[in-house]
């Protein structure tokens, strides 16, 4: 498979474009305080974060919840890091 290019992407509107503002959702636990716990560790990562933006949901059972919030990336290595951040905590199984 051949990598993205990125550049053409963005010529072409398809693609993220950066700088911009992007949503980024994570899962775990529903006991882990997820809707604190994420902005928080964005935060700590050096992330511009719209905490006005939180929004969370659980799952139908109640065991889990899914936890989305705006942030801005000035570039890909910004929104990928976001990603790494939340991804390294052990509450998070997963991320969007």
């Amino acid at each position: 498979m051949e990598p993205i290019d990125f550049t053409q992407a963005k010529q072409d509107g398809k693609g993220f474009q950066f700088p911009g503002d992007f949503e980024i959702t994570a899962v775990g636990a529903a006991s882990a305080n997820l809707p604190t716990h994420v902005p928080q560790l964005l935060d700590r990562a050096g992330l511009h974060v719209f905490h006005e933006s939180v929004k969370h949901r659980q799952s139908g059972a109640g065991n889990f919840v899914s936890v989305t919030v705006s942030i801005h990336c000035k570039d890909r290595e910004q929104y990928e890091a976001a990603h790494a951040a939340l991804r390294e905590s052990p509450d998070i199984k997963y991320t969007l």
